[in-house]
């Protein structure tokens, strides 16, 4: 069983940065992905970035540019550094992992991950 921890996160005004972060513990696979979604009231959870231990990473169309995944293999932790936030990046943002083979095209789909954090508060306000 794999548990992730997420930490940072917090409230920032539009135009503003912030990261947060999410370490992985237990019995880690060596090749997995690590990912971040994020979730507000009375919308669906939606993928916006996630990485591959080996280097691969996919970012939603709605944060590219303004996001970035990294990661630390050593610590099986990843980051998710956001800059120029938006109202509309306002949501519970939740780090994910899985060490099955994913599809490229479903690399930011939540049925395709196998483990969840609990998530954190990402408020942005006007």
């Amino acid at each position: 069983q794999v548990q992730l921890e997420e930490s940072g996160g917090g409230s920032v005004e539009a135009g503003e940065s912030l990261s947060i972060s999410c370490a992985a513990s237990g019995h880690t696979a060596s090749n997995y992905w690590m990912g971040w979604f994020r979730q507000s009231p009375g919308k669906e959870r939606e993928g916006v970035a996630t990485i591959y231990s080996g280097g691969s990473y996919d970012y939603a169309d709605s944060v590219k540019g303004r996001f970035t995944i990294s990661k630390d293999n050593a610590k099986k932790s990843v980051f998710l550094q956001m800059k120029n936030l938006k109202p509309e990046d306002t949501g519970v943002y939740y780090c994910a992992a899985t060490d099955d083979l994913i599809l490229s095209g479903e690399l930011l789909l939540p049925r395709a991950y196998k483990y969840w954090g609990q998530g954190t508060q990402v408020t942005v306000s006007s």
